[in-house]
């Protein structure tokens, strides 16, 4: 418990008569503080001194109470008289001032302190005193640091902070965490994760749960995202880091919620799916080629090629022949695009493309028919069957000649030596996306190699 010595400076501090209502409160109160405090009258005698401060100088209350200033027990002599004065100083000085020490400890050893020293005024309005509130400097330093680093994280940092509630709603935004989510740093606050995100939501809130219910994960963890901003959808990838927050002042350990830092890595992800899909078919044309060069029959090449290009590229692949033979040009509109079927994958099972169309046969395609373009145009032709209702999507690709399930199609031209030979067709079903401009490239790899073989079946089958 706190001493006190009895005089005029104690009735501003607090009452301290033994027994009054106030003492015990009073005592508690310094007892209880986090910082260190000691009180000194209008003469420089100690008045009060609590726990914090005997913890931190290792003088009791009891042998600090009554001594005069610091001089001869808590700085050296030397330091004594400078120290005194700049903290008595406060009493005719307006607000609290800040000073450093180096006090020196029971055992005698010196710490550095920061002190903060403020007048107390008599029941007359007069000083009548100075309390002076002191902690280690590197604790200060720490707290100091913590803020700083708070305030950096939620102005300057270069990825994104969000204080997550216990109720998993943003509670604080920085700036890079607002433009990442599309909205305003205040129009987050409180909103539920569904609100802001399209997909991942789910995902995310799953990882907030667990890292409340069972504390920081080992490592950061990507996440892909749809965001929803007034521009539209946007999907982006996350590398996200969490900490459980819990508060320094429960006897037990508190979740306050979850620190949620993250970063946008999506270009960077994009490029490694794009360089790891270059290799990959970059190897399937290499392996393509080898395994080619062991068939006797180029037509039965071409078909290895086909196989190999079809893996993890589309669902179903085609290859037709033009019936006249190889033109010399596009063929242009005149003369009229009549196809036969030369080789396909199985409609049902999965399984190695066939060799068809021995009876020669032309394929029933429309006039329209974007093989048939393909052909007049002497290059690549995309078609899709849109935003339509999965029944009409099979009538597209029926009414087409292709299998029910194909939504996307790829048709790249089959030449050689400055001839058209036919048309090679890739088609995916609705559980892949789109062709792009990266698929089209790789389409027409395939179809330059097929169309070699084709070409070299030709010449055999002509001598």
């Amino acid at each position: 418990m706190s001493a006190s010595r009895r005089s005029g400076a104690t009735d501003e501090l607090g009452p301290d008569e033994p027994g009054a209502p106030g003492s015990d409160l009073l005592a508690a109160l310094l007892d209880g503080m986090d910082a260190a405090l000691c009180a000194f009258d209008a003469d420089g005698v100690v008045t009060h001194w609590n726990r914090e401060a005997e913890r931190i100088l290792g003088w009791t209350a009891a042998e600090a109470v009554g001594r005069h200033g610091f001089a001869g027990w808590a700085v050296r002599s030397a330091d004594a008289e400078e120290v005194q004065a700049r903290l008595m100083s406060a009493m005719h000085a307006p607000g609290r001032q800040v000073h450093e020490f180096a006090l020196v400890t029971k055992d005698g050893g010196r710490i550095l302190v920061r002190t903060q020293s403020a007048a107390v005024r008599g029941p007359d309005g007069k000083p009548a005193g100075v309390y002076c509130a002191f902690s280690e400097v590197h604790a200060q330093i720490d707290l100091e640091r913590s803020i700083a680093l708070s305030e950096a994280l939620f102005e300057d940092a270069a990825w994104g902070v969000v204080l997550v509630d216990a109720d998993l709603r943003p509670a604080v935004v920085n700036a890079y965490a607002a433009r990442a989510l599309g909205v305003g740093r205040t129009s987050a606050l409180g909103r539920p994760l569904g609100e802001l995100l399209g997909q991942g939501a789910q995902e995310l809130e799953a990882a907030l749960t667990h890292v409340l219910a069972e504390g920081a994960p080992p490592a950061p963890a990507e996440m892909w995202v749809v965001v929803r901003t007034p521009e539209g959808e946007r999907r982006r990838c996350w590398r996200n880091g969490f900490l459980r927050l819990a508060s320094p002042l429960a006897e037990e350990p508190v979740p306050l919620g979850v620190g949620w830092l993250f970063q946008d890595v999506t270009e960077a992800r994009q490029d490694q799916q794009e360089a790891a899909l270059l290799r990959f078919r970059s190897n399937q044309l290499h392996r393509a080629a080898r395994a080619a060069a062991e068939c006797e029959d180029p037509a039965e090449a071409a078909v290895v090629h086909l196989d190999f290009a079809l893996a993890g590229f589309a669902d179903h692949a085609l290859v037709d022949r033009l019936a006249d033979g190889p033109r010399a040009e596009g063929g242009g509109d005149v003369e009229p695009v009549r196809l036969v079927r030369l080789a396909a994958t199985p409609a049902g099972a999965p399984g190695p493309s066939l060799l068809t169309g021995a009876a020669g046969l032309p394929v029933r395609y429309p006039e329209d028919h974007p093989a048939r373009q393909c052909v007049r145009r002497a290059g690549t032709v995309r078609a899709e069957a849109g935003e339509v209702p999965a029944e009409r999507a099979r009538e597209w690709a029926l009414e087409r000649q292709w299998p029910g399930d194909a939504v996307y199609a790829l048709c790249a031209v089959l030449r050689s030596r400055g001839r058209t030979l036919g048309v090679l067709t890739f088609l995916r079903g609705a559980g892949r996306s789109r062709f792009e401009r990266a698929d089209t490239a790789y389409a027409e790899d395939v179809a330059v190699r097929i169309a070699a073989a084709l070409d070299l079946a030709e010449a055999v089958r002509g001598r």
